[in-house]
């Protein structure tokens, strides 16, 4: 863990600590705790105070994108790349929003293939391409994440078949399947996987085994899971190869 989740998580789950609780916590000095809060305080996590720093962070709240983006990076490029081998050339695809489904666009900006990206990150990162066929959704983006959500996105979805969805996802479980933080962003994930003939969820540790507030799709409308080796070797697959869902390990 990065020591900005440290803090950021610690202020959360405390309402507020001060600078010299924080550098006990993380073994950090001082003054490195108070550029971190910085950092932190411009990213929309929390609010500084002379001393200390209080969360803006609800309990069960996404993270920023921006603090998310810097986590697990090793194991979201993995999986990434395990996701794009499974695309193939002449696929359309719908891509979904968050730091992992990000560098699947990334890998896919050379490729052959139709892809509908559901964030203005991966539409940015595709925009350059001369061999993917881009397909913009309409949609409002949230702040920070970028995500489209609404009426306009789910329009998008509704009009077209992909022969691939590519979900990501705030938490995934064999008992209560994929779920999300916000609202609007779960139903954009539900009518992207009924849009598509396969649905491949891309899921970093932190994720499998919890649970987000609003349900997605039940673990049975995935056809693939790709997940990295400690998520795998720590929790077992069992529960999700029992629904039918293929596991495979990046």
């Amino acid at each position: 863990m990065s020591r900005l989740k440290q803090i950021s998580e610690a202020v959360r789950d405390a309402g507020s600590l001060g600078v010299a609780e924080l550098a006990a916590l993380t073994g950090a000095s001082e003054m490195t705790i108070r550029r971190d809060l910085e950092v932190l305080a411009a990213q929309g996590v929390l609010e500084r105070y002379r001393g200390g720093a209080r969360s803006l962070l609800l309990r069960g709240s996404e993270p920023p994108f921006a603090l998310r983006s810097d986590e697990n990076t090793d194991a979201k490029r993995r999986i990434a790349a395990v996701v794009a081998g499974l695309i193939a050339d002449g696929e359309s695809v719908v891509l979904d929003s968050g730091t992992t489904c990000l560098e699947v666009a990334r890998l896919l900006h050379d490729r052959r293939v139709t892809v509908m990206p559901l964030s203005l990150h991966s539409v940015n990162a595709l925009s350059s391409s001369s061999s993917v066929t881009l397909l913009v959704p309409g949609g409002r983006p949230r702040p920070g994440e970028l995500a489209l959500t609404g009426p306009l996105a789910l329009a998008s979805l509704q009009a077209l078949r992909f022969d691939t969805a590519v979900i990501g996802c705030c938490g995934l479980s064999a008992e209560h399947g994929l779920t999300a933080f916000d609202l609007e962003d779960a139903s954009v994930k539900r009518t992207a996987i009924a849009s598509a003939r396969r649905v491949i969820a891309a899921v970093d540790a932190s994720k499998l085994t919890r649970t987000a507030l609003a349900h997605v799709a039940p673990a049975s409308s995935l056809d693939a899971v790709v997940t990295d080796a400690v998520v795998t070797d720590a929790a077992g697959d069992d529960g999700l190869t029992a629904a039918g869902v293929a596991v495979v390990t990046a």
